[in-house]
């Protein structure tokens, strides 16, 4: 497990200028067209001495603690945003929610993002994505909200999308009980960019009213696993196949329900009438592929969409401020995000 020493060590390796890099990674990586940051590469490569990343192997609860306790050292803490334990309403019980606010506000009201946390539906929760939702606290100069939705395989599917869609609705209709305004956009990542998506497609389809925007970082829509990424990084780039087989099968274990579109946004039948998309991917990530399906299905159904593929990182690199860079990407992402939210 990475500990504190392995970060420092990591963290000082990883900021080395490129040229004294190169002895350390032995020459460029490239795939698909795509050449991987150096750090990223050295990271790599630091993998299994550190075990900064993956997954395989250990119980469920096991992994749960060691995705907190590394994220935990991956990502500064901007001092200047509180938060605060939020009691969210469903139809199962009431769940956790952290509101983040930047105190540099004062009185002033901001937008909400409403946030869910990825860990392939099964790990994660509000301290592993602690650190990110108060890095995009700052970078939106928005409140965010994040929720503790309930995992698998404790709660398999619908669970999980359940709880996404009841805290949305909530948040954005009872503005007054943790004081927003009501404008409100969802945000997630991976798994958690899948529940952005399916909030979105389940209120449009009820008729009722929509996100006001949706940020996707690098997210599941399509369960089916068969795209060239998929093949292209099985295994070595943090998250591999045998990953997301395991989180696939403690999500959503009957294959028959790997089509539906509440799973597989990619494979609704219609993608009209959803909200302004920010979309990111990474170069060498297995879900590349999926999320440039999915910006490009939005695309071809009138959405407006932003889109940008870091094509020299992996997945996951949005909790990765321990990279040269880390922390201006993911505040980057949360200002497009708050670019696409049309409130004075």
């Amino acid at each position: 497990m990475l500990n504190r020493l392995g970060t420092a060590t990591a963290t000082r390796m990883l900021g080395l200028p490129e040229p004294l890099l190169r002895p350390l990674i032995g020459g460029t990586h490239s795939v698909d067209g795509n050449t991987l940051e150096p750090a990223v590469q050295l990271m790599l490569r630091l993998d299994s001495a550190l075990s900064v990343a993956g997954t395989e192997g250990g119980s469920v609860d096991q992994r749960r603690k060691e995705m907190v306790r590394g994220a935990r050292l991956a990502m500064p803490e901007p001092r200047h945003v509180a938060s605060e334990k939020i009691s969210i309403p469903t139809a199962s019980g009431n769940i956790d929610g952290r509101k983040y606010r930047d105190h540099r506000w004062g009185d002033s009201k901001r937008p909400t993002i409403v946030y869910f946390h990825g860990g392939g539906w099964v790990v994660g929760d509000l301290d592993s994505h602690d650190a990110v939702c108060r890095q995009i606290t700052t970078g939106s100069n928005c409140n965010v909200l994040a929720v503790d939705y309930r995992r698998a395989p404790e709660h398999p599917f619908p669970a999980a999308v359940d709880d996404a869609v009841a805290a949305f609705r909530w948040t954005r209709d009872h503005p007054e009980e943790i004081d927003i305004p009501k404008a409100v956009a969802v945000m997630g990542d991976s798994a958690g960019g899948n529940l952005a998506a399916v909030v979105s497609m389940v209120v449009r389809d009820a008729g009722d009213q929509l996100p006001i925007a949706q940020g996707l970082i690098y997210p599941g829509t399509d369960l089916r696993m068969n795209t060239p990424s998929i093949a292209s990084f099985a295994e070595g780039y943090f998250l591999s196949r045998a990953d997301m087989e395991w989180y696939r099968g403690h999500y959503v274990p009957d294959p028959d329900l790997w089509r539906h579109p509440q799973v597989s946004p990619l494979l609704a039948a219609d993608h009209r009438n959803l909200p302004p998309t920010a979309i990111w991917t990474a170069g060498f990530d297995p879900l590349r592929d999926e999320g440039m399906a999915y910006a490009q299905v939005l695309r071809d159904s009138g959405i407006p969409v932003l889109e940008r593929c870091y094509t020299d990182q992996v997945h996951g690199f949005a909790s990765m401020g321990i990279l040269p860079g880390g922390v201006t990407r993911i505040r980057a992402m949360a200002d497009q995000v708050a670019g696409l939210m049309p409130v004075g």
